[in-house]
């Protein structure tokens, strides 16, 4: 494996600064510039962006903030092979372009630059993301002496995370339940809310998110991870999911539900052991919280584990800014951006949430 390439800012016994390229501005991006450019461990040096419009703008303007002095770009090579950076923090979409993605990740990781993940969730267990995806993006972290690592909140610490560190307090263990329970009414992304998910179609058959095999595919690696931890092999991932529809047209920040339509969703995927379900994600999503009282109730993530002894934590996020959907966002980029000093420091390879040392929000409480 190649080495990590010696760094001499390691000799100034001063606290290290990791140069950060920030790839794309979208739901979660948007508040991983300012966050970047804030952190006293990190120095935002470079941005990529998508659209014609934001390019040659400061990337702060972009972000909502004060200017940073960072211009955004729209030219790749320039970032990859020109700057220098020790982590892209990857956060463009992947809702339509898996490939495209790991051929993104792979190319960043062979030119030497460390990646933290927050795009293709899957990639929270890269083992079971797929045949070769992990292979792929190993072969890349040896040739670049680079690694890669993927979380967020949900696929991320509000599900594998939580439940990895609870999973201590049992003598044993019999099920795993990771639950969340949002109302997505407030997040405005019309593609996702409408196209992916399905919510304002007719009928399921509209419904990306809902098609056979996607949500597995989403949130499959968060079981298969939790197993890991368990050291259990499962005998299978099963998923099921039901709908309810809208009572009268009603208004959200992505647009309008029309009557009839589908305006609420709860689906599971299920860790199989012989024909039991063992370990289980579980999503419930309204847009009106009076809406399907009879699915399970809350506002966050819940975890459940029924074991010896029997654990049950909530997590709730706000923000005082924003609403929970602001505050999740933002969660989603922070737990990556926090990762960076240990991914830049770690030896070359794919990692999870199982192989780094336990890190936190340092340097990020103010005197």
């Amino acid at each position: 494996m190649t080495a990590r390439p010696f760094d001499s800012r390691h000799l100034s016994g001063e606290t290290m600064t990791y140069r950060v390229i920030q790839w794309a501005t979208g739901t979660v991006g948007v508040h991983a510039v300012p966050a970047i450019a804030a952190h006293p461990d990190l120095e935002l040096v470079g941005l990529w962006v998508h659209s014609d419009r934001k390019a040659g703008r400061d990337a702060g303007e972009i972000c909502g903030s004060d200017p940073v002095g960072v211009i955004a770009t729209q030219d790749a090579d320039a970032l990859l092979y020109d700057t220098d950076a020790d982590c892209i923090c990857y956060m463009a979409n992947s809702d339509l372009r898996p490939e495209g993605v790991i051929d993104d990740l792979c190319r960043m990781l062979a030119a030497g630059k460390n990646v933290v993940n927050t795009s293709y969730v899957p990639l929270l267990y890269p083992q079971a993301a797929g045949p070769g995806v992990h292979e792929r993006l190993q072969a890349a972290c040896v040739e670049g002496g680079s690694s890669i690592y993927t979380s967020g909140i949900d696929p991320g610490y509000g599900n594998a995370g939580i439940t990895v560190g609870a999973l201590a307090l049992c003598k044993e263990v019999r099920t795993v339940r990771m639950m969340e329970i949002v109302n997505y009414a407030t997040w405005d992304n019309p593609f996702t809310m409408f196209e992916i998910m399905g919510f304002g179609k007719p009928d399921t058959s509209a419904s990306l998110l809902l098609a056979p095999g996607s949500t597995t595919l989403a949130w499959g690696p968060v079981i298969e991870m939790v197993a890991a931890a368990l050291d259990v092999e499962l005998d299978g991932i099963t998923e099921q999911h039901e709908v309810i529809h809208a009572d009268e047209e009603f208004d959200i920040a992505s647009g309008t539900i029309g009557k009839g339509t589908i305006s609420g969703m709860r689906f599971e995927i299920r860790g199989m052991i012989g024909d039991e379900p063992r370990i289980v994600v579980e999503h419930v999503t309204r847009l009106r919280d009076q809406d399907a009282p009879s699915w399970p109730q809350g506002s966050g993530y819940r975890i459940h584990i029924d074991g010896e002894p029997c654990v049950r934590i909530d997590l709730e996020l706000s923000s005082h800014v924003g609403d929970h959907n602001h505050a999740g966002c933002l969660a989603t980029a922070m737990h990556v951006i926090n990762a960076i000093p240990h991914v830049v420091e770690a030896d070359p390879g794919v990692l999870t949430f199982l192989d780094l040392p336990v890190y936190s929000a340092r340097h990020l409480m103010p005197r």
